[in-house]
């Protein structure tokens, strides 16, 4: 039987039972003295569980148990059995309530000991098997969300024929600003899929309005404008990530109030659409369009600079400016003529 068992108790003898009983049975024994030699212990090791006697002096096993709950997770989460010579209800109860997994009564009897050590040590390492096969068949089904969004992103691009790969740059934008934001790897790819269908509105856009080769009227753009409201109905049916329509909605929303749909402000722009906006924007600009080619780099960074407090965050146009001003080599663009 393997396993990192850590028994504290202030009584010598109990300790010199315990670590004989369980070595015996295959386990690493640790002994400690108090509760404060075992957060002290804890600061560099990780046992696989706690044998905490209840009875001690200065610290108890139950404020013991307390301060270890205080802790971060990889400590707080360390399976405890508390250790008592006594039979009493209340003393169950309190520690139970604190998150104990068993009791143990003193003095020991041997098998009872190790049968109990090695169930719950066994069940801890089943735990985390199976919460390692949930993580890992989660991270595959989020794997396979991604392509799924990836290919309807290629679906909706396709609808336009002067956009090709326009909603992937976005994406790849987006998530860059988020991670120069410190965001989570988790949220920089929510992030990620809510640029990539930003324009899933655009489905119910008439093609003949969305392929314009000139300047839309004053009639056309109001239709390309319902795009974000249509987007958003759209990705508010994904019960499972209902948040993948705030890119969609509000991408168009601009700082000062003057966007649309709603015309929100400053902070009421949920932040993801306020990212996902400042690289919708520099996309456009560095794309090729029916009416104009690309912008030149540094006409870009004015616009986004000029646009800082006004149409996009500051705090995320000054990142944009940051990542063009890396891009010395002006690789930030659509490739559409290089090919």
């Amino acid at each position: 039987m393997d396993g990192w068992i850590v028994v504290v108790d202030d009584d010598m003898a109990n300790l010199k039972v315990a670590g004989r009983v369980l070595s015996r049975n295959g386990m690493r024994v640790s002994a400690l003295k108090s509760g404060k030699a075992l957060l002290d212990f804890l600061k560099e090791n990780r046992p696989n569980l706690i044998l905490l006697d209840i009875a001690m002096p200065e610290m108890d096993g139950f404020e013991t148990k307390r301060r270890l709950n205080e802790m971060d997770d990889e400590i707080s989460q360390i399976p405890v059995i508390f250790l008592t010579a006594n039979d009493d209800e209340d003393s169950e109860k309190t520690g139970l309530a604190l998150g104990a997994m068993d009791f143990i009564r003193k003095p020991f009897v041997p098998e009872v000991l190790v049968l109990r050590v090695s169930h719950i040590v066994e069940m801890v390492r089943l735990q985390k098997n199976l919460a390692g096969e949930v993580e890992k068949k989660t991270e595959e089904n989020r794997k396979l969300f991604v392509h799924v969004v990836q290919s309807l992103a290629d679906a909706i691009d396709a609808k336009d024929s002067y956009t090709n790969g326009h909603s992937g740059r976005v994406a790849e934008y987006s998530r860059e600003i988020a991670k120069r934001c410190g965001y989570s790897e988790t949220r920089q790819t929510d992030v990620y899929m809510m640029g990539l269908l930003h324009d899933v509105g655009k489905i119910g856009v008439p093609d003949d309005v969305i392929n314009k080769p000139s300047r839309l009227n004053n009639e056309e753009f109001e239709k390309i404008k319902r795009h974000p409201a249509m987007g958003s109905q759209i990705l508010y049916n994904i019960e499972e990530m209902p948040e993948l329509a705030i890119g969609a909605r509000w991408h168009h929303e601009k700082y000062d109030g003057t966007g649309y749909p709603d015309g929100l402000k400053g902070s009421e722009i949920p932040e993801e659409a306020r990212i996902i906006a400042v690289a919708d924007a520099y996309d456009a600009m560095t794309s090729n369009r029916s009416y104009r080619d690309i912008m030149p780099q540094e006409k870009v960074k004015e616009e986004i600079l000029k646009g800082a407090g006004k149409q996009f965050d500051p705090k995320f146009a000054n990142i944009m400016v940051e990542m063009i001003d890396e891009d010395t080599e002006y690789k930030m663009k659509e490739k559409r003529n290089e090919k």
